[in-house]
């Protein structure tokens, strides 16, 4: 449907350009005008700025850009130190996104199968998470299991320890359940959407022929989740790999993780250039594994 201020839009821009507007151009400047405050941002804010990180991680100047080097890059590749950040970093990701998978997908099947009273207020209890600040969650995490953390006195209370002896708030396990707590709602997020599009019809045509909830799930449910658990993946592995504020609080782990490192290379006698390498690095790798775990879903997961 158009407008008389489309039509005459229509008839001043024919009359200006030469051009004969259809619906097909103006459905198409819609869209640009639409879109045009996001592409800005993305322009000024994402893109212009890459290119500068990835300018000054090759720069031979530490203050300017200028020059070439690739001296950056060699010391990532073979500094064994890097490598152990490096690879920290991922099986961190990894376990991270394995374990919360293992959390998220019978909560989200809880969730969406059966009716549970207060359904709405656990929901939100649930979701809670993704509006905490990492720096907070490691801290809930220092009072949960910390030296004078709740569990960790009640622990002490049963089997006789010092409390000290017990907590794991700034340990690998400490960390891993920050990292679990903060994963879990993002996981349910993806996956409380795909459970919404499953085929009933055919679960309860697999439980009239005797399938059992345990096949029924497995043969019919699972399959229709499946590129949901992969998209839940997906988002959960990036975003582990981008966590900061919870391990610069807990500082449970060494060599530290990508992003920690990062941090430290600034704080610590501003190394630019290796920050920008670190930091370009973990740009590509991230849109990599984005883009080859897409390939093996329909999940709805941006780059």
């Amino acid at each position: 449907m158009t407008t008389d201020g489309e039509h005459g839009f229509e008839r001043i821009a024919t009359q200006k350009t030469g051009i004969q507007w259809t619906e097909w151009r103006r459905e198409r400047v819609r869209i640009l005008l639409l879109c045009l405050p996001f592409a800005v941002l993305a322009i000024t804010a994402g893109v212009v700025p890459l290119w500068e990180m990835a300018k000054i991680s090759v720069s031979e100047s530490q203050f300017v850009t200028g020059g070439f080097t690739l001296d950056a890059y060699e010391t990532l590749v073979t500094d064994p130190y890097y490598r152990s950040v490096a690879v920290n970093t991922i099986w961190f990701a990894v376990a991270t996104t394995l374990g919360s998978l293992a959390v998220a997908v019978p909560v989200a099947h809880a969730l969406e199968k059966y009716d549970l009273p207060a359904k709405g207020a656990l929901v939100t209890v649930i979701s809670f998470p993704n509006s905490l600040p990492g720096i907070v969650a490691a801290f809930m995490i220092i009072v949960l299991l910390g030296n004078s953390g709740v569990l960790t006195n009640l622990f002490a209370v049963f089997s006789g320890r010092a409390p000290t002896s017990l907590a794991v708030a700034t340990s690998v396990f400490g960390l891993y359940v920050a990292y679990l707590y903060s994963m879990v709602p993002r996981s349910l997020l993806l996956l409380r959407g795909t459970y919404a599009e499953i085929n009933t019809d055919a679960e309860a045509a697999a439980r009239s022929l005797g399938a059992t909830p345990w096949q029924t799930f497995r043969y019919v449910t699972f399959p229709q989740i499946r590129s949901g658990v992969v998209g839940a993946g997906i988002l959960t592995f990036r975003t582990a790999l981008a966590i900061f504020g919870t391990v610069l609080i807990l500082k449970a782990i060494s060599p530290p993780v990508w992003t920690l490192q990062i941090n430290r290379e600034l704080a610590n006698g501003f190394d630019i250039q290796m920050a920008s390498a670190m930091a370009t690095v973990w740009f590509v790798f991230v849109f990599a594994a984005t883009f080859l775990g897409l390939r093996l879903t329909d999940a709805e997961v941006s780059i």
